[in-house]
């Protein structure tokens, strides 16, 4: 007999599951227990995780191309840009938690039932470009550390991330939370690693504090704008906002107005937390290189190979290069988790189409290997270090595609019923659109004119 949930008056509309088709990530939907009495922190521990395994999304290896070059290139001043990614990406994944948690549908189910086939294919094309932009980030940072770590050649490095369809299917055998515990396992060591390496730059704390004040020349700069927007695209991912949406249905609190307002008050909790654990991180990365290549007059520093040559030198501590590119292995690996997730989440959820997740993630990595493997062996280091900073550009391209329609679903009080978002977060939230937006037409005419 299929599951009905309740109607409620003052909250969402809740259908039978046979109207509105399966479960978002069925086979770990509901799965992780959460206590139902004890103390707030038994409570938050049940929650923990989903946050984590975002914010994986906003260090990965894209974010280090840019913000390695914006350091290098520009010091402090891109800090400020790192700093407003991260309010709009706690806000946006504020709203992608809810919009799962309220309507128990995931934003590509939400796109599939409310837009006309067309559109929505055409939002799931696009956002299954953002995936292999990303896939190009985390192929090319993997890579980059293999060779870096191990001596293994960027080409070889590349066809080896293949191999991560299995680990994927391995730990999601295991259960939601070996999942979990895996990612947060990987992010304390990226974490402990730019700890050590902030303390070894010494960077000035002036110097930090102005560069969190925003600056005109961001704006008027087209070399800065286009290190800016590739910032804001490594920063704040599309497929990021289908996975939340997604993997806050996991936790098994009741589906009843009350429980849904709780999970969803620890969600937010558990988001911003680890939001603000990668803007640490983000920063760190920046700041690093501004302390250690732009303070010494070194603005060229636009690759991690670069920074990986010069860190340990200019520091003169021998293990500095060496946390780096450890840290940049445990970026990769688990960016690989999370876009294996959200490609799953978006085939499913836009086309209802089940794939085995081995066969998807070979399909999706293989397309992002392709073009790696021909720009290093075209181009060399240098042809891959522009083509990951290109990457965040293109999947920043894509972040009006999946925040327009989620601020759209987050606002309409017949979908939401009770969780609604109230005006002041609404016109924050479309703000925020609308900023996305125009930088984004700002760089496209800069570099039709030649000026990027």
């Amino acid at each position: 007999m299929a599951r009905c949930e309740p109607v409620l008056d003052a909250g969402p509309i809740y259908r039978r599951a046979d109207e509105t088709g399966a479960a978002s990530l069925p086979e770990v939907h509901a799965s992780v227990a959460v206590p139902s009495g004890g103390t707030w922190l038994r409570r938050f521990l049940a929650f923990l995780g989903p946050g984590y395994m975002v914010s994986v999304g906003y260090m990965d290896p894209g974010n280090w191309a840019t913000d390695i070059a914006g350091g290098s290139q520009f010091g402090y001043t891109l800090l400020a840009v790192i700093l407003l990614s991260n309010l709009m990406a706690i806000l946006l994944q504020g709203l992608a938690a809810r919009l799962g948690i309220a309507t128990g549908r995931d934003l590509a189910q939400t796109c599939r039932e409310s837009y006309p086939r067309p559109v929505g294919l055409v939002l799931w094309f696009l956002c299954e470009l953002a995936i292999i932009a990303c896939d190009l980030a985390e192929v090319i940072g993997t890579a980059i550390a293999l060779n870096l770590l191990f001596g293994i050649p960027l080409v070889a490095g590349a066809i080896i991330t293949a191999l991560d369809a299995i680990l994927v299917l391995f730990l999601m055998q295991k259960g939601f939370r070996a999942l979990e515990a895996f990612v947060m396992a990987l992010l304390a060591v990226i974490f402990l690693c730019f700890i050590v390496q902030i303390a070894l730059a010494a960077p000035p704390l002036a110097a930090i504090a102005g560069g969190f004040v925003p600056s005109t020349e961001i704006v008027t700069d087209p070399a800065m704008l286009y290190i800016a927007i590739g910032i804001v695209g490594a920063t704040v991912m599309p497929h990021n906002l289908y996975l939340h949406s997604s993997i806050v249905q996991t936790r098994d609190y009741p589906r009843t107005e009350a429980g849904r307002r709780d999970a969803l008050r620890w969600a937010v909790a558990d988001s911003t937390i680890a939001l603000m654990l990668a803007l640490f991180v983000n920063a760190a990365i920046l700041i690093t290189a501004a302390a250690v290549f732009h303070d010494a007059g070194r603005t060229d520093v636009r690759e991690i190979e670069q920074a990986y040559a010069l860190l340990s030198p200019m520091l003169g501590v021998g293990i500095a290069s060496t946390l780096l590119a450890l840290a940049l292995l445990a970026s990769g690996i688990n960016s690989t988790v999370t876009a294996t997730l959200a490609g799953q989440i978006v085939m499913e959820g836009f086309l209802r189409l089940r794939l085995p997740n081995w066969l998807r993630r070979l399909i999706t990595r293989g397309i992002a290997i392709v073009p790696v493997v021909v720009v290093t062996w075209l181009y060399g280091e240098r042809g891959t270090a522009e083509l990951l900073v290109l990457s965040q550009v293109v999947l920043s391209m894509q972040l009006p595609f999946a925040v327009i329609p989620l601020v759209h679903f987050v606002s309409q009080k017949r979908r939401m019923g009770s969780f609604v978002i109230p005006f002041w977060q609404k016109a924050l939230a479309f703000a925020v659109s609308g900023l996305i937006v125009v930088l984004n037409v700002k760089l496209l005419a800069d570099t039709a004119l030649g000026l990027g």
